[in-house]
């Protein structure tokens, strides 16, 4: 891999297509190496917009839309970094060799659909997971749910962040589940998965990263596991590491080289696990740096954006801890555009503490508005010292 000078003929350019908070620390990660990158989102001013060279604002399920965009800046390399995308047209994209796409458009196409993921781990791969169905109807929802038991999980098929995600205790509540899943989707397939609620300990996401070493092979290696915390099926906290028994690490990390060889690629994805005792059940995977995962920001030498960018560009990489720490969300707590943020002073008074405001244009009460990092001689310190700065921090509209 050569690396030109940015905005030359010699640049690499590098293309996200989706540029929220993770999207930008990506693009903050590949310019440091001196790449050229242009953000691509839905929404104007996104956080990506705010830092990449050039940006665009599509609609990126649109097929011809996202050619023309590509075709038009002929990035070398595309990042997809949300699930709604025209993932046929990527896959187009890479067969006529217009650009690579990270890590493949397969496992872009069979990780951005619950459906395409799932099968691939439980039916092909014979990985441990939850059991689970899926329904084009209220009716088979039910038919499902028989088999899973209750509580059970329903999700769209396509979404992130645990948007259309909710929890049936008993039948009379899956259609309030089956509406909220179908509103909630990025994409409205009409179909969801229903899947068994496994009473797990603790659950985890275990960075996983395909790089390059030194002979020019893929190898695989691992950061210490990420415990996380979640509210409606969206993460509000997360640690590194989380102690867990050498059996149950183990199961956690040949699961994720199983689904991660299969993928195959270069890059980091963020494979999501519940942990009971020593086992180890695959949840989902993420073909990209991971939300619970910006912990690493406080916690390692590299962090998860450093790690993607590495891998992605073909150089060496580093998983290694310097520090234990934790992240807690800051929430937009209202509807409303251009907030701004108060307590900062206070949020920062211990030095082992850092923010990320994310410069999102819109804030919604439960929008993830930014994050704070803390670090600490142990796990509960520091999701006690998180917690406790997120909290000084308030959300005002400018009068």
């Amino acid at each position: 891999m050569q690396i030109g000078t940015p905005l030359s003929d010699s640049a690499l350019r590098v293309m996200l297509l989706g540029s929220g908070e993770l999207g930008k620390e990506v693009i903050i990660s590949l310019q440091r190496l001196g790449v050229e990158v242009i953000a691509v989102d839905r929404y104007e001013n996104a956080p990506g917009h705010q830092v990449a060279h050039r940006c665009h604002t599509i609609d990126m399920t649109d097929a011809v839309a996202l050619r023309e965009i590509i075709e038009s800046e002929a990035p070398h390399i595309i990042i997809p970094e949300i699930e709604a995308i025209a993932t046929d047209e990527l896959a187009k994209i890479e067969v006529e060799k217009i650009a690579e796409v990270i890590p493949t458009a397969r496992a872009i196409q069979l990780t951005m659909n619950r459906e395409g993921i799932r099968t691939l781990a439980a039916e092909e791969l014979g990985l441990a997971t939850s059991k689970y169905g899926f329904a084009n109807s209220l009716d088979e929802l039910i038919e499902i749910s028989k088999t899973t038991g209750f509580p059970c999980i329903v999700k769209p098929v396509m979404s992130s962040s645990g948007k259309g995600q909710s929890t049936a205790h008993n039948e009379e509540e899956l259609k309030h589940c089956w509406d909220y899943a179908l509103s909630g989707g990025r994409v409205n397939h009409g179909r969801v998965i229903l899947e068994e609620m496994i009473q797990f300990d603790y659950e985890i996401t275990l960075l996983t990263v395909r790089s390059m070493n030194a002979n020019g092979e893929i190898e695989t290696s691992f950061c210490e596991p990420i415990g996380h915390r979640q509210e409606d099926g969206d993460y509000v906290e997360s640690w590194q590491p989380q102690v867990m028994s050498k059996s149950a690490l183990q199961a956690s990390q040949d699961i994720a080289q199983k689904i991660t060889d299969s993928l195959g690629g270069r890059g980091l994805f963020g494979v999501e696990l519940f942990i009971k005792g020593d086992k180890a059940y695959f949840s989902e995977v993420s073909p990209r740096p991971h939300d619970t995962g910006m912990a690493t920001m406080a916690t390692q030498f590299q962090n998860e954006f450093d790690l993607h960018a590495r891998a992605i560009l073909g150089l060496p990489v580093n998983t290694a801890l310097h520090s234990i720490g934790a992240s807690a969300v800051i929430y937009g707590g209202m509807d409303a555009e251009g907030i701004s943020f108060s307590g900062l002073e206070n949020a920062l008074a211990d030095p082992d503490v850092d923010l990320r405001l994310f410069g999102k244009p819109e804030a919604y009460l439960r929008r993830r508005m930014g994050v704070i990092l803390a670090r600490a001689d142990d796990t509960d310190s520091a999701r006690k010292k998180a917690k406790q700065a997120a909290d000084k921090i308030s959300t005002h509209l400018l009068v």
